[in-house]
């Protein structure tokens, strides 16, 4: 424990370790001047100015009292809405105003504006200039002549320079423009030029001498410069807190040394700009809450940096702290499981980073609580598949497992009795009759003296299902009974329970199998001595198919099915916590009654019953040595309604026993609570939220690609691409060092597991809305045949969608090249590959290449087509053939 506590201290140590090294301390010039000028609006909240967001007056001096520590001057945008407030209070703090006249389509507003603009300039002193029309020419709201026209106007009616605000190349491309007005106030905004941070102030140094150049005698303003402080990026223009506080420090002490003119744009956060390509709430130097954002002077470092740092280490301890109650963990185990929680850390400090520093209007603010709010269990999951890939790759061997080699106590219960009676129970409904013989003969070849055998046939009513099996149970001898039992009430478990009702009083063991098993002769004689512990209630063994050759299908079927039995159950056993399947189950008679016997208000009585069991605090014991071989659903249809029974049964019994995990609701271990919880999280719960989560994305892909807003940060779409690399590493690791089979077949087997998380969802989905689904019998032994219908047919609707989602928004990001589209175009397709692991299981099923005839006989004609195998030619017989007439002659 004492290596475990010093890997736990190295872990936070290195994590606080890398914080320190990533610490970010930018040089930049230090400026401790007085700005010229700032943009200003009077704004709060995210509602628009044009709804309802109208200035107050004393929010507005509080604002201006704090920007004339910091500027001159202020420019504003508009002359009403309650902008009309600002010059006469900014005079009262000493500060020049620039008024500004919103000119757009309407001409109502714009007579408005320009009447307000021009009467303010007259009533206040400190006005030092009007703006008429804010890039009005760029937005295509006015002609060049239109608005000459209006500056023309307002130049006649004050006494103050009168201009308005275009981009640069309007300037440029627009000389006629630079002639009406008294001074070019020319926009400046690298960012939307796809220029780096580290090119801005050159850009815009080299655009000043430009229009020097262009209207030589002309006073030059860079109206606008500003760098966001977050958003996303455009191309190459990265916003940041970092990047703004070092373009805004770099070009104010070149624009102060040259004698520039200049607008900083802007002074206060506006997050009701949210509109403006995700960045347009982040350009002032002081937040929403009127806070600084960065110092003027010293490094550029972020101020909240080790309280970032703070939360991370703290979740990360706190997640560590389960470690401690591992069970003998190693090091490499504790070391593992150390550095992702940290990583959690990490990650839960970057959401507070990203909460703290983004503005949210409902919409948006509801889209993250949501993706959060899901990612929680997602985090969960992956945790407990790390948890998995640590235990079984750098734990200590498995240690309640029963081997063959195990030595095992004698198959004694209670006093001179050397072999307790077993009573095999095997439940049919309208079971292949060969099939079903295989069973009776294997199950009469066993190898232990005492034991009964009871086949109940239930609601088949054709005589040709159940009479040869009659006759079949008189021909094995009195060891084995034969019921048929018509309208039985309660699925299998009422069966079962009629079976029960015909056990020999004697028998002390019950053994399950499913009606196509063939067990081995060592089945009892192997593992009814387990039972000598008088605490043991139940010994599960795993199911095994011995039809995996029959087809492609069917062989990556069984591989799927392996890593279940090699890899889940067995690390389940370690914490008493199997589940049981059903078959090839030995159950002690007295812990059966004590749970009640089996129940029919679940789909899945085996594992109902067996959790029940455990509940009562009896021991339970796994081994992984087949002891018998099964069928495989003959069909992807009945693999699929096996699957969706067991994901439905899972759920009914979610319901049926959430109260027993409780405290003090049942005598359930806290190991065996958590294994079963995140159990069900990391099966119902994994395949349910892949799928919500997957359909949610999809909806949301028309808003990113065409509204341009609320585009998933990298909080919410990173975790989803480590969480399916989790599961990769997961799938890939455990399989090969606990399964037995080749990478092609395990490859198969992965393709297999996805391709069920639509109907393990749908499922869910219906256990959540209903209470009973009739039972499915699984279609096995070459009855049913192949449905007409294609077997994948909403994967593919949603598979599909997923994937021309992903292409839309790398289209329409195209331009923008914001990384973020284009990570979340990427997780969409990740969410496509299960949906399209069923689609081609369906294809495969009908197609040719399903056979492995298909595959030997591609080997040998690609051998022979490059001459490693003589190609074979048909002999030619040395009789003549007959002619036609002759072969009709021969008929007739």
């Amino acid at each position: 424990m004492r290596a475990v506590v010093a890997v736990l201290l190295f872990v936070t140590a290195a994590h606080a370790g890398l914080w320190g090294l990533f610490q970010q301390k930018l040089p930049a010039p230090d400026f401790r001047g007085i700005l010229p000028s700032v943009s200003y609006a009077p704004f709060e909240g995210s509602a628009h100015p044009d709804v309802d967001n109208l200035p107050q007056v004393e929010k507005i001096r509080a604002d201006l009292k704090k920007l004339s520590t910091m500027t001159r001057a202020i420019r504003l945008y508009s002359s009403t809405g309650g902008v009309e407030l600002v010059p006469p209070i900014a005079a009262e703090f000493g500060l020049k105003v620039t008024l500004g006249a919103w000119i757009d389509k309407n001409a109502d507003r714009n007579e408005r504006e320009i009447d307000a603009a021009i009467n303010l300039a007259k009533r206040n002193s400190n006005v030092i200039g009007i703006v008429v029309g804010n890039e009005t020419v760029f937005r295509g709201e006015q002609k060049v002549e239109d608005l000459i026209a209006l500056i023309k106007r307002v130049k006649k009616s004050v006494n103050v320079p009168v201009t308005t605000g275009e981009i640069w190349n309007i300037w440029r491309d627009n000389p006629e423009l630079g002639s009406s007005v008294d001074f070019v106030a020319a926009h400046v905004l690298p960012y939307w030029e796809n220029f780096t941070d580290k090119q801005a102030v050159d850009q815009a140094v080299y655009l000043y001498g430009l229009l020097r150049e262009k209207f030589p005698g002309k006073r030059i303003v860079i109206a606008e410069f500003g760098w966001p402080s977050a958003g996303y990026n455009l191309r190459n223009a990265e916003p940041g807190p970092f990047e703004q506080a070092s373009v805004l420090r770099d070009f104010v002490t070149r624009a102060e040394a040259m004698g520039m003119e200049y607008n900083i744009v802007e002074a206060i956060d506006q997050p009701w700009k949210f509109f403006e390509g995700g960045v347009g709430p982040y350009w002032g130097i002081l937040d929403a809450n009127r806070e600084p954002k960065f110092a003027w002077t010293g490094p550029i470092v972020n101020e909240n940096y080790w309280k970032l740092a703070a939360i991370a280490l703290l979740v990360g301890i706190l997640m560590s702290l389960p470690i401690l109650r591992l069970e003998r963990p190693t090091v490499m185990q504790a070391l593992v499981l150390s550095v992702a929680a940290n990583g959690v850390g990490a990650w839960v400090s970057t959401v507070f980073a990203f909460w703290a520093g983004h503005y949210f209007v409902f919409g948006s603010a509801f889209a993250l609580t949501l993706g959060l709010i899901l990612l929680v269990p997602l985090i969960l999951i992956a945790m407990a598949r790390i948890d998995e890939i640590a235990a079984v790759a750098f734990g200590h061997g498995p240690r309640r497992l029963i081997t063959k080699s195990a030595p095992l106590a004698p198959a004694t219960i209670g006093e001179n009795l050397a072999f307790p009676k077993v009573s095999i129970h095997i439940p049919a409904y309208f079971e292949p009759v060969e099939m079903l013989k295989q069973t009776l003969d294997a199950v009469s070849r066993l190898d232990y003296p005492n034991f009964e055998c009871v086949c109940i046939i239930n609601n088949t009513p054709d005589p040709e299902f159940w009479r040869p099996i009659q006759d079949h149970c008189r021909a094995l001898g009195e060891r084995f009974k034969f019921i048929n039992a018509e309208k039985v009430q309660g699925f299998k478990a009422g069966a079962l329970r009629i079976a029960m009702d015909r056990t020999a009083a004697d028998a002390e063991i019950i053994g399950i199998i499913d009606a196509d098993y063939v067990v081995h002769p060592d089945w009892l004689k192997d593992l009814v001595p387990v039972f000598a512990d008088p605490r043991v209630g139940l010994v599960q063994a795993p199911q095994e198919h011995r039809d995996g050759d029959l087809s492609l299908m069917h062989y990556i079927m069984n591989g799927e099915y392996a890593g279940f039995f090699d890899i889940g159950m067995v690390q389940r056993n370690e914490f008493n916590s199997i589940i049981v399947h059903g078959t090839m189950c030995l159950i002690r008679r007295s812990a059966m009654d004590m749970a009640g016997g089996w129940s029919s208000d679940t789909i899945c009585e085996d594992t109902d019953l067996g959790l029940t069991i455990q509940q009562q605090g009896w021991l339970t014991h796994y081994t992984n040595v087949r002891y018998g071989e099964g069928l495989l659903p003959d069909t992807y249809e009945a693999f699929k309604k096996q699957r969706h029974r067991w994901a439905y049964g899972g759920f009914q019994i979610v319901k049926k026993h959430w109260r027993r995990f409780l405290p003090g609701g049942s005598r359930l271990t806290p190991d065996q609570r958590r294994e079963f919880s995140l159990g069900w999280l990391n099966w119902l719960g994994a395949e349910s939220l892949g799928v919500v989560v997957a359909i949610l994305n999809l909806i949301w892909v028309p808003i990113v690609a065409f509204a341009d807003i609320a585009i998933p940060d990298k909080i919410l779409t990173l975790p989803i691409i480590a969480s399916f690399v989790v599961s990769l590493v997961h799938f890939i690791a455990l399989y090969r060092l606990r399964v037995k089979i080749k990478a092609g077949q395990m490859l198969g087997a992965m393709i297999a597991a996805m391709s069920v998380q639509w109907t393990v969802s749908r499922a869910v989905a219906q256990g959540l809305i209903t209470e009973h689904l009739a039972f499915a019998r699984t279609s096995k032994g070459g009855l049913s045949r192949m449905s007409i219908e294609f077997q994948a047919f909403w994967e593919a609707v949603i598979g599909v969608l997923l994937l021309i989602g992903a292409a839309v928004l790398v289209v329409t990001n195209g331009y923008k090249e914001v990384r973020e589209i284009y990570i979340f175009a990427g997780v969409l397709v990740l969410q496509s590959l299960p949906f399209l692991a069923a689609v081609s299981i369906a294809l495969l099923e009908n197609s040719r290449i399903n056979s492995f005839a298909f595959w030997r006989n591609s080997a040998v004609r690609t051998a022979e087509l490059i001459g490693l195998r003589p190609v074979s030619l048909p002999r030619v017989s040395s009789q003549s053939q007959p002619v036609a007439s002759e072969v009709r002659r021969e008929v007739n």
